[in-house]
């Protein structure tokens, strides 16, 4: 069902109707592709035609929650966090299930009312995080996202917020997974309330936030531009994992419709996949935090599963089953601000930090240990489509 939620401009009667619409819809659509095979074709693809369908059904949809899962299991189990958008609930019941990622993570999910495949999730390093400490923030998000006022459309389970501690260190963090509505006029509202949640928690609080927030190298009125998304974020002290100011040209997604597909309206030939303006190539995916509160130490792309991002790339492909590719970062704790640095070394905490690799320095500088030891946070947003499970 299409829901009113996600796209108020609909009516009820409309909302009630598109479920047995998108039925007929498919029907009617199916019936051309049989006749064009059958009778335009003269037969002649037929051999071949579906078990090529069969085999894009299994690898696109009826296996993509395993080859996700294969994914996470293979590439990222050694991740402190991982921020996952539209997740449906047969995958969640398939994390909770899984040998590996559930041995190595604990799973959290979004509040949501069970009727949409579409929600937001994190996995935490069991060997990083004290499980039995996160905490759910989603009704002191909720209660300011509400009191910015306006028609934001998020729905159920496109947001979770939770606090968790560092097991080791006792720092606490507070993580937010995302999933951004298709034209992302609802990224700015929801960091905006994510940033006044971050105001109100304790002094030292770390803040890390995933999410697809759908994104575009040319904003309009009615799509968010990454170059003003960007503008907002840094008016509200946050930066990203792309910095201040993100390359409108370093997508993170790259597909389009086929004539074979419904919605012929935004159907690209394969000849004009690379042509400005056509298909969904964009910069959409972040994970944000405070200016100031970590160093990024790397921020890699990947759309093939191997940790690794092939540029002019369509995807989803047979092999990677997500239309936005994996976002992965090294995060280094920063010291807090703070005149002197605790240790004995009598220098202030940024030049005890440059000192660190040729000095003696002991003491705590960050409270994590000596000076030369600094904490990293290794994340991953494994974000866009993963719902057909």
């Amino acid at each position: 069902k299409i829901s009113r939620a996600k796209y108020p401009a609909l009516t009820e009667a409309e909302e009630a109707m598109s479920r047995p619409l998108s039925a007929i819809c498919q029907a009617a659509f199916d019936g051309i592709l049989v006749h064009m095979l059958n009778t335009v074709g003269g037969g002649a693809h037929k051999e071949t035609w579906q078990p090529m369908r069969r085999q894009m059904c299994v690898a696109l949809n009826s296996r993509k929650t395993h080859r996700t899962l294969a994914i996470l299991s293979r590439s990222y189990a050694d991740s402190d966090a991982i921020f996952l958008q539209e997740v449906s609930g047969a995958m969640v019941a398939q994390l909770r299930e899984h040998p590996k990622l559930s041995r190595n993570f604990s799973l959290h999910v979004a509040p949501n009312d069970g009727k949409r495949d579409q929600i937001s999730v994190l996995l935490l390093s069991r060997s990083r995080f004290d499980h039995a400490s996160a905490t759910s923030l989603n009704p002191a998000f909720d209660a300011l996202l509400a009191g910015l006022g306006g028609d934001v459309p998020v729905a159920p389970g496109d947001v979770l917020v939770l606090s968790a501690t560092d097991a080791l260190t006792k720092q606490t963090y507070v993580l937010a997974s995302f999933h951004g509505d298709t034209d992302g006029l609802a990224t700015v509202p929801v960091v905006k309330a994510m940033a006044q949640l971050l105001a109100k928690q304790p002094a030292g609080t770390r803040h890390v936030f995933g999410m697809d927030a759908n994104t575009y190298a040319v904003g309009s009125a009615k799509q968010q531009g990454v170059s003003e998304f960007a503008a907002e974020y840094r008016q509200l002290g946050l930066t990203s994992c792309w910095g201040d100011a993100p390359d409108p040209t370093n997508i993170t997604t790259f597909n389009a419709r086929t004539y074979l597909q419904p919605q012929l309206n935004k159907a690209v030939a394969y000849k004009d996949l690379a042509s400005p303006g056509t298909g969904d190539k964009n910069p959409k995916d972040f994970l944000l935090f405070p200016r100031g509160s970590f160093g990024v130490e790397s921020t890699t792309k990947d759309n093939t599963g191997q940790k690794a991002y092939v540029e002019r790339q369509p995807f989803p492909t047979l092999t990677f089953p997500s239309d936005h590719g994996v976002l992965s970062s090294v995060l280094k704790l920063l010291p807090p601000p703070s005149p002197l640095a605790s240790c004995g070394c009598g220098q202030r905490r940024g030049e005890c930090e440059q000192r660190a690799a040729r000095t003696s320095c002991v003491g705590v500088c960050v409270g994590l240990g000596a000076c030369p030891a600094w904490s990293f946070l290794c994340v991953v947003a494994m974000v866009g489509d993963v719902r057909c499970v």
